[in-house]
């Protein structure tokens, strides 16, 4: 539980009660790093009665400190996007930045149907829309792009395929009645960046912290051990922790090592406090000067960081980790 050092003067960014659309929460930020700027996109609330997500948009030269823009980054063009935009996550392919995002079908209170949109851009400031990528039956969120296209045998692309995580809340195993098992973190092989096929699962629940469901964190930071994937692992006193694993560099269809025990939680008041108490919800990484920095949510309310040897980190995950 000492690997992650918070940053002294968490949280990074708090609601801004000027700003009409994020005058209540900002939260669960997502971030790229392009060796000059950390660009940050983060989800925000500025009203409790109906609860509609946007997304704003902040950068920092050092990690820490963030300036944001007075406007809405991503705007509701879509008619898929008018009951809000959550929880982005960035991930850069090539010279193409993906950002995919959680819509709903309806306002929150009447437990909507949930979605995943995706959208691309090169400078933060256009956005282009291409659309709904998760299908109308899965309640399907946390999907995450890998940082590199894949050749497998099978492989009918010349091109490489995508790699994308993704939690649905209601497949099977099997993948073939639906029947509910706990929420899941599930691996796709497509060809297009469009689509979720060929899924397998990768990681359920196993340990008490984690028993209720888990779901993908940030994308994969690629390192000489392995892919380093960060999650979410909720249990039944909804408490949200975060776990690690490794993935296989050239297939990271196998797991490689995988954490018993958090290495996150709940702890200062700004993540035990907020809209939704007790949670460390990770949606953010990057390397800086050799430092893994990890961006989260507190309680639903503001955006934190917190920073590690990306090595003892490793090393720590190879430890603790679980058969698999």
């Amino acid at each position: 539980m000492t690997i992650f050092q918070r940053y002294p003067k968490n949280p990074i960014l708090v609601p801004n009660k000027d700003n009409w659309w994020e005058s209540k929460a900002v939260f669960n930020c997502s971030v790229s790093y392009d060796g000059n700027n950390v660009h940050m996109l983060y989800r925000a609330i500025g009203e409790y009665d109906y609860y509609i997500s946007r997304i704003g948009y902040a950068s920092s030269t050092d990690g820490f400190h963030f300036n944001r823009r007075d406007n809405i980054a991503i705007c509701q063009t879509e008619e898929y996007e008018i009951y809000g935009m959550e929880d982005p996550r960035i991930t850069q392919i090539d010279d193409k930045i993906f950002i995919t995002y959680v819509v709903l079908s309806d306002f929150v209170k009447n437990h909507p149907k949930i979605y995943s949109a995706l959208t691309v851009t090169k400078d933060y400031h256009k956005f282009a829309k291409l659309g709904i990528i998760t299908s109308n039956f899965d309640n399907n969120k946390d999907v995450i792009f890998f940082s590199e296209k894949f050749n497998f045998n099978y492989n009918l692309s010349k091109n490489g395929s995508y790699l994308k995580l993704h939690r649905p809340s209601n497949w099977s195993e099997s993948n073939s009645n639906f029947q509910s098992i706990k929420p899941s973190i599930w691996l796709s092989i497509s060809d297009s960046e469009f689509t979720l096929t060929d899924s397998m699962l990768l990681l359920r629940p196993e340990q008490d912290w984690e028993e209720l469901k888990i779901g993908a964190g940030p994308s994969p930071i690629k390192t000489k051990d392995g892919w380093l994937l960060i999650y979410h692992g909720v249990n039944n006193d909804k408490i949200y922790r975060v776990g690690a694993a490794i993935l296989d560099l050239k297939d990271p269809r196998k797991v490689i090592a995988r954490t018993k025990t958090p290495i996150l939680e709940p702890i200062e008041k700004y993540e035990r406090v907020g809209d939704v108490n007790n949670v460390v919800f990770p949606t953010g990484i990057t390397v800086i000067d050799k430092k893994l920095l990890l961006y989260y949510g507190g309680a639903d309310k503001v955006c934190c960081v917190a920073s590690a040897s990306i090595d003892e980190l490793i090393e720590y995950i190879m430890k603790d980790t679980i058969d698999v």
